[in-house]
């Protein structure tokens, strides 16, 4: 009898509660959105891929949705229209972060170009010193010896392969050529062997940093439980984290001595803000910088190329016509220069339909408000999630034609591009939060990905056929590929 009453008891204060937010959202007029269950809200209409699950809920609701996740308040954003109300016109507005309960580990939120809100004094001078220091143009240009290296080594890994017909993993093969590309450039050496594993653990240590920030947490929807960390994925990030902040401190160390003993060979990142040490930054800054870069670096460059290579397999005439382009331009079994990038208008396409149809991070980096925002007529309440699905405006069938199809040839005469000013096609953001990553981004995938498809053949491992492609996505803080995609090089 004593559970009824207790049960009676939260059933009564669920609907008095129930009823004062009603009467709040008639006061505040917040977006529409499904009915929230007692406790969970809406946690139940997620599912294991939450970028479909809210594209199909914001075609009942409206590309403006209000969910209730738990005890946190969300807004999806569904449209290129609103998107670019959230980040151009209202950008001041919508710019902090929701900083997931993850990336608190070892304090990184407090020191993350990624996680610190914009009027944050350390934000400005953080991303100023991004800017100039490490994706500048000039820097950029310096650095594409660098590139060419890796990207080589990433051919020559691939000769290996099919010298005795063994698949690549292109996955795994990217990531390897995008780690140690960010290791040279900031610390002048690999800080994993090349295809190696051998040398594997720092890569595991970063592979397994974006595991953890892209698994559902309950703390995140539950702040109460934060000390508890129920899952263990905080404890276990501290634990990742420790170690890379670890690994970037010995080498600031080794570099320090190496100034001392007045040896300057390595004129790299790492020179460059040891140089602005402790006046623009401090020790401990530059080292949460170095996480930073390598965590939002690779798994997104990796996981566009493999996703690049698995559409253009899984497409032969696709595949067949850009190595016709290739071919004509500069010549079969030729590694790409970036300057040649600007001769090969249908490489350009493909790079920019593998943005749309696979943008890397589904619903970008979790945004929030600190104050009451009005959004296309409707309040957006103070400490909101906002959430805008660049994956559900790349499907769009008001945007594009056949948006399921994978046509690099739609961008043939269009003028859309990705660099944030296009609000269809946004993969990398826009606004004061635009990834500043981008310029380096869009070097390095066109020249990766077609040296890769210039200098050899390639046939799906296992004999599956092109039309049997498994294309299943593993929903994380990046869209991965469910399944690797496993490839045989073949030499032309």
């Amino acid at each position: 009898m004593d559970y009824i009453n207790i049960l009676l008891g939260l059933l009564f204060v669920w609907i008095l509660v129930r009823g004062v937010l009603i009467s709040l959202r008639r006061t505040k007029r917040v977006a529409p959105g499904p009915f929230p269950l007692p406790i969970i809200g809406n946690l139940h209409l997620l599912g294991h891929k939450p970028h479909i699950s809210l594209t199909q809920l914001a075609k009942k609701y409206g590309p403006i949705m209000n969910l209730k996740l738990g005890q946190i308040n969300a807004v999806v954003i569904s449209s290129s229209v609103l998107a670019k109300e959230v980040m151009q016109k209202q950008d001041l507005a919508f710019s902090n972060r929701f900083a997931i309960d993850a990336v608190h580990a070892c304090n990184h939120n407090d020191f993350s170009v990624i996680w610190l809100p914009v009027n944050n004094s350390q934000w400005r001078t953080l991303r100023k010193i991004i800017n100039s220091h490490i994706f500048s143009g000039n820097k950029l240009d310096a650095n594409e010896h660098l590139r060419t290296k890796k990207i080589q080594e990433l051919i020559d890994y691939c000769h290996k392969s099919s010298k005795v017909g063994e698949a690549v993993d292109i996955g795994r093969a990217a990531f390897t050529t995008s780690l140690n590309l960010l290791s040279n450039t900031i610390f002048s050496k690999d800080l994993t062997d090349p295809f190696s594993d051998s040398a594997k653990e720092f890569k595991e240590l970063v592979w397994k940093i974006m595991v953890e920030a892209g698994k559902p947490n309950l703390v995140d929807y539950f702040p109460f439980l934060k000390k508890i960390d129920p899952q263990g994925i905080r404890r276990r990030s501290t634990d990742y984290f420790t170690k890379i902040l670890h690994l970037m401190s010995d080498l600031i160390d080794e570099r320090l001595k190496e100034r001392e003993l007045g040896n300057r060979e390595n004129v790299d990142v790492l020179d460059a803000l040891l140089d602005i040490c402790p006046g623009e930054i401090d020790r401990n800054q530059i080292e949460q910088l170095c996480l930073d870069l390598f965590a939002a670096g690779t798994d997104t460059t990796s996981n566009t190329l493999e996703w690049a290579m698995a559409e253009l397999l899984k497409n032969p005439h696709t595949l067949e016509k850009a190595q016709k382009e290739l071919e004509q331009v500069i010549g079969r079994g030729k590694l790409i220069d970036e300057a040649d990038v600007a001769k090969l208008p249908y490489l350009r396409c493909i790079a920019k339909e593998t943005f749309r149809i696979h943008p890397q991070v589904p619903f970008l980096i979790p945004r929030k408000v600190e104050e009451d925002v009005e959004l296309h007529g409707y309040t957006i309440p103070k400490d909101s999630q906002v959430l805008v699905n660049v994956w559900a405006m790349g499907r769009d069938s008001s945007l594009w034609k056949d948006p399921l199809e994978f046509k690099p040839e739609r961008f043939w005469e269009s003028d859309i591009d990705v660099r944030g000013r296009d609000f269809e096609l946004i993969p990398f953001g826009a606004g004061r939060r635009i990834c500043p990553g981008l310029p380096l981004a869009i070097r390095m995938i066109p020249v990766a990905l077609g040296s890769l498809i210039n200098t050899f053949n390639w046939k799906l491992y296992g004999g599956i056929a092109p039309k049997d492609l498994d294309m299943e996505e593993k929903f994380g803080i990046t869209l991965a590929k469910a399944q690797p995609l496993l490839a045989i090089p073949i030499p032309l």
